[in-house]
C-alpha cells in the first residue's frame, strides 16, 4: 500500500498542528496532560503515514518492536518513582539523539543505492550533524543520568588543561567531518573518527557540569536531540521530522534560556565554568534550633499565612501527598496557603511542578519566585521540605560561594522558618546553607513525609 504526495503532506500538516499546539499546552500545569495527548496523536500519525509512504519490506520486525517499546515506556511509566523522574528524562533524551545518529548513518548507506548518483554535499553535511550532534546528545545523556543517579559523582570533573583538550576535540570533529563531506565512503576512516569524536565530546561536555547546573544541562540536551532530529530530516528528506526536531530544539533552548536566567548565569559560564570546581564558599558556623512536631504544629495554628518550599527531598520521601493534605488543613484554619516554585528546584525544569500536579495542588497556589519574594516578609511561617541551594542566603551574601549571584527564594526574611531535613547534610551542589542557622529558622529533623503526617495528625487530632 502507498499514499500519494497529497495524503502524506497533509498528514504531516496535521501532525504538525497537533505539535504545535501540544507543546503550547505543555507550558501549563492545567493543560500539560491534554498537551501530551495532542502531542502523541500527532506522532502517531506521523509514524504511521510515514511507513504506509515508503516501500517497507517487512511490517513485521516493526510491530514486534513497536509492541517492545510500547510495553517497556508504558512500564517506565508507571513504575518509575518520581524520584527518579530526571535520570528517565536524561536516558529520554540519549534515546533521540541515538536515535537520529542511526538514522544519520543510514540515510549514508542510502546515498549509496544504485541509481542515486553522487550525493551531494547538503545531504552530506546533514548526514554529518545527525552522527555529530546525535552522538554528542546519547553520550552527555549518559554522563548526565550517571551524575543524576549518583553512579558518579555528581559534582563538577575537572583537569588541567580540560579546556585545550576539548578545543582539540572540536578541531578533530570540524577536519573530519571536512575530509568526510569531500570523500564519502561507506567505512571511511573519516566517518568513524567523527563518531568517535562526538561520543568523546558528550562525555567531555558534560563532566564538568554539576550540582546546581544539572536542570540546564537537561534541558540543554534535550534540545541538541531535537536539533539532531531536525539534521536527520534533512538527511532523509522527511518534512516532519524537520518541523518536530525545531520544535524540541526551539523548546529546549528557551527552557534552557528560562534555566540560566533563573541562575543569574550565563550558557558559556554553565558549560564551561566547573560549578563548584574553584570556589569555596566561607565557613558556616552558629546554633542549630530544632523543634519537634507538637511545637511546630502550635506555631501553624497560629499562622494566618503559610508559603511552602518544595524541593529535591520532598520528591526522595514522596511527601507531595501529605503536604498538600496540610495545606487544605491550614486553609480550613483560615490560613493563606501557597506554594513557592524555583525554576531549578528539584533536578529537572518542572520537578516541582510534577509532583504537586500529580498531588492534586491546585494551580493557582504555585506561585513563582520573583512573585513570591515581595509576600514573604509578611508570611507568618515558610515551610522548607528538603530544598537546599534555591533557599541558600549565601547566594545573595557569600561572595565566595559557587552559587553566589543566583536568585533563590527569600524564605529568610518570612517571620518563621521550619526546615524540614533528615540531618545537615549539604544540598546537591555540595554547599553549606546558613539559613539552618538563622534565628528565625528551626530545623525539624527526619523523614519530611513522617513530620508533615504528623503535623497533619496533630490538625485532626
Amino acid at each position: 500500500m502507498s499514499l500519494s504526495p497529497v495524503v502524506i503532506n497533509f498528514a504531516y500538516i496535521i501532525a504538525a498542528i497537533l505539535f504545535i499546539f501540544g507543546l503550547k499546552m505543555l507550558g501549563s500545569p492545567a493543560t500539560a496532560r491534554r498537551g501530551n495527548v495532542l502531542s502523541s496523536l500527532g506522532m502517531l500519525i506521523a509514524i504511521v503515514v510515514t511507513l504506509f509512504s515508503q516501500q517497507i519490506l517487512s511490517f513485521e520486525y516493526i510491530i514486534i518492536f513497536a509492541v517492545i517499546g510500547a510495553v517497556i515506556g508504558a512500564l517506565a511509566a508507571r513504575l518509575v518513582a518520581m524520584t527518579s523522574m530526571p535520570e528517565m528524562v536524561a536516558l529520554f533524551n540519549g534515546s533521540g539523539g541515538a536515535a537520529s545518529l542511526l538514522v544519520g548513518w543510514a540515510a549514508l548507506y542510502d546515498q549509496f543505492l544504485p541509481g542515486m548518483g553522487d550525493p551531494s554535499a547538503f545531504v552530506l553535511v546533514t548526514i554529518a550533524l545527525s552522527i555529530l550532534i546525535g552522538g554528542v546528545t546519547a553520550s552527555g545523556s549518559l554522563i548526565a543520568y550517571g551524575k543524576l543517579a549518583e553512579v558518579m559523582t555528581s559534582s563538577a570533573i575537572v583537569f588541567s588543561g580540560q579546556r585545550i583538550v576539548n578545543s582539540l576535540i572540536l578541531l578533530g570533529i570540524i577536519g573530519s567531518t571536512v575530509m568526510f563531506v569531500m570523500d564519502p565512503q561507506i567505512g571511511s576512516t573519516w566517518f568513524w573518527i567523527l563518531l568517535g569524536l562526538a561520543l568523546v565530546l558528550g562525555v567531555m561536555a558534560v563532566i564538568p557540569i554539576g550540582g546546581a547546573d544539572m536542570p540546564v544541562v537537561i534541558s540543554l540536551l534535550n534540545s541538541y536531540s531535537g536539533l539532531a532530529a531536525c539534521a536527520a530530516g534533512f538527511a532523509i528528506g522527511n518534512n516532519i521530522l524537520i518541523v518536530a526536531g525545531s520544535l524540541v530544539g526551539a523548546a529546549g533552548l528557551i527552557l534552557t534560556n528560562i534555566m540560566c536566567k533563573a541562575m543569574n548565569r550565563s550558557l558559556a559560564n554553565v558549560l564551561f565554568s566547573g560549578f563548584g570546581a574553584v570556589k569555596t564558599a566561607s565557613a558556616v558556623e552558629g546554633e542549630v534550633k530544632p523543634i519537634v512536631v507538637d511545637d511546630a504544629y502550635l506555631i501553624l495554628e497560629a499562622a494566618s499565612s503559610v508559603v511552602f518550599v518544595p524541593g529535591y527531598g520532598m520528591a526522595v520521601a514522596q511527601a507531595q501527598h501529605v503536604v498538600r493534605e496540610l495545606g487544605e488543613l491550614l486553609e480550613k484554619n483560615g490560613a493563606e496557603v501557597s506554594y513557592a516554585i524555583h525554576p531549578v528546584a528539584g533536578r529537572m525544569p518542572g520537578h516541582m511542578n510534577v509532583l504537586l500536579a500529580e498531588a492534586n495542588v491546585p494551580y493557582d497556589q504555585l506561585v513563582e519566585m520573583d512573585d513570591i519574594n515581595p509576600r514573604l516578609p509578611m508570611t507568618d511561617v515558610a515551610i522548607v521540605i528538603g530544598a537546599n541551594d534555591v533557599v541558600n542566603p549565601a547566594a545573595r551574601e557569600d561572595e565566595n560561594s559557587p552559587i553566589y549571584g543566583m536568585p533563590i527564594i527569600n524564605v529568610d526574611q518570612a517571620r518563621t522558618v521550619f526546615v524540614l531535613k533528615r540531618s545537615m547534610a549539604s544540598g546537591f551542589s555540595g554547599v553549606d546553607n546558613p539559613l539552618f542557622f538563622g534565628e528565625n529558622t528551626r530545623m525539624l529533623f527526619g523523614d519530611a513525609k513522617q513530620s508533615i503526617s504528623g503535623l497533619v495528625a496533630e490538625f485532626k487530632g
